[in-house]
């Protein structure tokens, strides 16, 4: 087997369009999954979206990718500044790989990638945000020395 070799290619503009539909729905999803009523979620999903895509595009300082390998769409990465006050400290949005291709090391490259195009739009940090049931995704992140910087919880009554 040919091994792994992904790379970041700019979302073009009708897949953009695509995904963004796509992932505004699930953020609702996920926030209801971490204990929103729907209400909340769709006017949190609504702020966040208005703010990072004013007008369904993405502003200037958005990098959009597809995770490429070997010439197919295996994912997806966004990464920004964590916001306009701090440019130094970058953030990654959301990071994806589709399920058939899980398990084959493309998160964890495409995370390696994901600190490259952030060290040459010069951050010096990168964090992220991760949902306490993805006990994957958190266990990649710790094995790559991402460290927790806020833990939230609740219980639902």
């Amino acid at each position: 087997m040919t091994p792994l070799a992904p790379n970041l290619v700019p979302m073009e503009t009708g897949r953009l369009a695509r995904w963004l539909a796509a992932g505004r729905e699930q953020y609702v999803v996920d926030r209801i999954d971490a204990g929103e009523s729907r209400t909340e979620a769709e006017a949190n999903a609504e702020a966040s979206y208005e703010s990072t895509f004013p007008g369904g595009r993405p502003t200037p300082s958005q990098r959009i990718f597809d995770v490429v390998d070997r010439g197919v769409v295996v994912g997806v990465l966004w990464i920004a500044p964590r916001n306009d006050a701090e440019p130094t400290h970058w953030w990654i949005w959301d990071i994806e790989i589709d399920d058939e291709f899980r398990g084959r090391g493309l998160g964890r490259a495409t995370m390696l990638l994901a600190e490259d195009q952030a060290k040459v739009e010069g951050a010096v940090t990168l964090g992220l945000n991760v949902f306490g049931g993805n006990s994957v995704a958190r266990a990649l992140y710790a094995s790559m020395d991402y460290r927790e910087t806020a833990v939230q919880m609740r219980k639902v009554l």
